[in-house]
Parts: C-alpha cells; structure tokens; sequence
C-alpha cells in the first residue's frame, strides 16, 4: 500500500477527572485546551482513554485521601493496560509529590499548577520513571490559551492565580505561587467568546480574587470592563477577602446591573483570638463594619461564607463567639469544615489542640444553626418574585426546571416547552427549603 494512502493514526484519547474547587474546574478546561492543542482527543470513560488525569484539591485532608483511593481504581486499568498513561495534576501534585511517588509508583506523570502548558512535552518523556514537574512560575497566567468551556449557560473564568495572603491554615500560597493577575484584554476576549457561544453568565475566579490588580486595572475596573461585554447577563466572583473590598468592588457591585447581589465573604472564625491566629488581618468588628457597608450599599445582597472549627487553640468561649457571629449576620448559606493540620502551611508545626470528638460537635453545632436561618431566610421570601436564570431540569426531575435568582438561591419551577436554557423568567416563591425555593411561572 502506498505510504500516502495508509489511515492517519487515531489521535490519543485523554479523561480528565476533577476534584476541589472552582478554580480547579477552571484549570481542567485549560489543561483541555493545551492537549487539544497538541492532537488529544477528549475520551467520554476512563475505560476507553489512552491518557487519564487527575486534577487535584490540596486545601483539606479528606480531599487527598478521595485521590489515593482513586488512584488505587485506577491502578487496576492500568495493569490490564500498561501502555495507559496515569497522571496526578494539581494542587496536591505540588504539595505531595514525594509521597506521591512512594504511595502510588503507578503513576506516569506528576504536574502542578504552573505546568499545564508543558503537559504534552511531559507526557512525551512518561516512561519507566515518572515525568515530575512542580516548578512554580510568578509569570504564569495562560493569559494566551482559551480554555474549553464544557458547555452551559455559566462558565468559570479564571481573573488571577495564587495568593499572597499566607494564612496560617492555608496551603494554597505554596502549591499555586504568588498572586498573579491575567491581562484584563485577556479575560475580556475569553468571555466575549463565551457570550459568543451561549453564556449567559461569568463567574470571575482567584483565590483572592478581590486583590486583582493589572496596571491602572482594579477589581472594581474589571468588573465594569466585563459588564460590557455584549450577550452577558450576569457576573459573579469568588472568593475574594475581606481585607480587600475595596470602596472600587463595592461600587461597581451596586451600580453595575449585570453584578449580581450575591457575595461569599470568607469570616473563618467570629472570635478576634482565633483570627488572629490564623493571620486573617481583620477583627470581627472589622468584618461587621463590612458587611454593613455592603448591605446598605446592596441591599437586596445574599451572603454566604466558610467558618472553620477546632483551629489550633480554639476553645469553646471561641466557638460560641463564631455562633454568635452567625446569629447575627444571619448568613444565607455557609460552607463549614473541620480543621485539619496541612503541611507547609504556617500552623502545621503548632498542631492540633482540639480533639476530633469536641471539633465533630462543633462541627455540627454550626451546620445545624446555619440550616435553621437559612430555611428562615427562605421562608421570608414567600410571595416575592425573582429573576432566573434557567439552567436545565431539575435535579429530582418531575418535569420541573431549575435554575438561580440573582443571589444565587435555586429556584425550582413547572416546565414549559418555550423555556431553555438560558433563558431568564421570572418566578414567585411558593414553599422553601433551606436550601431551594420552590416557585412558580409569572
């Protein structure tokens, strides 16, 4: 057969599975635009993949042991096939990587978060030794690589990676470098692209996103930059810190219809002992002044947070301040977790001074009491009507759609064949959970 006439071989297929948080989704469609790049082909199965990538969480310990176990699955298609390629990206690819190699030799390939564009060149060299690279880059931003968005009518768009806030619970400074900002012409072009392709709404990504600074670019500029791009309906971001939340931010939120009236605002701890110790660099009164701020600024805002229990040192005077804090502020939602030591990290060499038992009750102490408001709060909306964002059908089915209010609640409601996704109607709150209204067409 003639050379020129032989089939092209078939391009190499690669699953990529991701854990963590939004940042990290971000960086699983880059990390899909640079192999496409390259001539990888996306694989709907781990099953059928020639290449298959776990991008990683580091921030808490549960996370790490979901990987390692994955990775002990994993092991098994790869002894039935040992021309597969396995590789562990990400956070906890940088902060783990010696144990990494101990824990799992199976493993082709070991890459952190500043990495991504040397992927195809490390999965070339993967052969009986793995393909290791955790060198962090302060000029690193893929400004220059579209990601590929998975489809949808929200997209995560990342505004700056890294962090220079070292937190004492924190690991995120050392496994994603310094702050970093992207080139506002950069995040612009992407989310003309998106809007281009059906997206109706942005959410703006960094670790604290807040902090961006490009040139004569501020947050607050940013996000009057993004506000004009044709198609947008709306924009969101997260997280950013408290320290932060600048008088630019806050403006741009409450003039600026295409900002919606949601914000997380991180508080960790309502005792200013604790915060102190974890080098937060504000008080509760502080962080009170600010969200008074915001609500006058934005009246109609929702708020959510993080809140940590058990930190090194916490007593129970200080837990009981964090309650009081909730009752309140009375947050809409809140996302809580237990502290657990993480290496490198300022804290690490103090240890843990509260036990799992104390810290397990506190744990549920705080989930309870944010239920109970939250489901308050929900009921409080009775009668009201909202703006959503239509997203798909919900998630129990039943013919029902669901999508968000502008501050991101669910909002659940009757199907009709003229609704799609991303459309936007408008909706009255019938019934609520804690956590979803349950509305009707208007």
């Amino acid at each position: 057969m003639n050379q020129s006439a032989q089939p092209e071989a078939a391009a190499p297929r690669v699953f990529i599975e991701t854990y963590g948080c939004q940042m990290n989704v971000a960086d699983s469609e880059l990390i899909g635009a640079v192999l496409r790049r390259a001539g990888y082909a996306a694989a709907v199965s781990p099953e059928e993949a020639d290449v298959i990538l776990l991008n990683t969480c580091a921030i808490r310990e549960h996370a790490g042991d979901r990987v390692l176990g994955r990775l002990g699955d994993l092991a098994r298609l790869k002894h039935a096939r040992p021309e597969l390629r396995l590789g562990l990206l990400g956070c906890m690819a940088q902060h783990n990587r010696a144990a990494l190699v101990e824990k799992a030799p199976w493993l082709d390939l070991i890459a952190g978060p500043d990495s991504y564009r040397r992927l195809p060149e490390l999965l070339g060299r993967a052969r009986f030794d793995p393909a290791v690279d955790v060198r962090l880059d302060r000029a690193e931003t893929y400004a220059d690589i579209a990601p590929e968005h998975e489809g949808g009518v929200r997209a995560f768009v990342t505004a700056m990676r890294g962090c220079d806030r070292f937190c004492a619970f924190c690991v995120v400074p050392y496994v994603r470098g310094r702050e970093r900002s992207v080139p506002p012409e950069a995040i612009v072009a992407d989310i003309r692209g998106l809007a281009a392709r059906g997206v109706k709404e942005v959410v703006l990504l960094g670790q604290t996103v807040n902090a961006y600074r490009r040139g004569e670019t501020d947050f607050g500029r940013l996000l009057r930059l993004v506000a004009a791009v044709d198609g947008l309906e709306r924009i969101r971001f997260t997280s950013p810190h408290p320290c932060d939340m600048s008088d630019s931010v806050i403006e741009a939120m409450a003039t600026e219809p295409k900002v919606q009236p949601w914000l997380h605002l991180p508080v960790q701890s309502g005792s200013d002992r604790v915060l102190a110790a974890m080098e937060r660099g504000y008080t509760v009164e502080e962080y009170l002044g600010l969200v008074e701020r915001l609500r006058a600024a934005i009246p109609a805002l929702a708020l959510s947070t993080d809140i940590i229990v058990g930190f090194h040192g916490e007593e129970e005077s200080d837990f009981r301040a964090t309650l009081e804090l909730m009752a309140a502020l009375r947050y809409d939602s809140a996302f809580s977790f237990k502290y657990s030591p993480r290496e490198h990290t300022r804290a690490f060499k103090l240890g843990d001074t509260v036990s799992e038992e104390d810290k397990g009750r506190r744990l549920a102490e705080v989930i309870a009491r944010q239920e109970r408001i939250s489901l308050e709060r929900n009921r409080g909306l009775m009668g009201e009507r909202f703006a959503v964002l239509v997203e798909g059908p919900a998630r129990r089915g039943n013919g029902m759609l669901a999508g968000k209010t502008p501050q991101f609640k669910t909002a659940v409601f009757g199907a009709a064949d003229s609704i799609k996704p991303g459309a936007i109607v408008t909706v009255r709150v019938q019934s609520a959970t804690a956590h979803t209204l349950h509305c009707a067409l208007v």
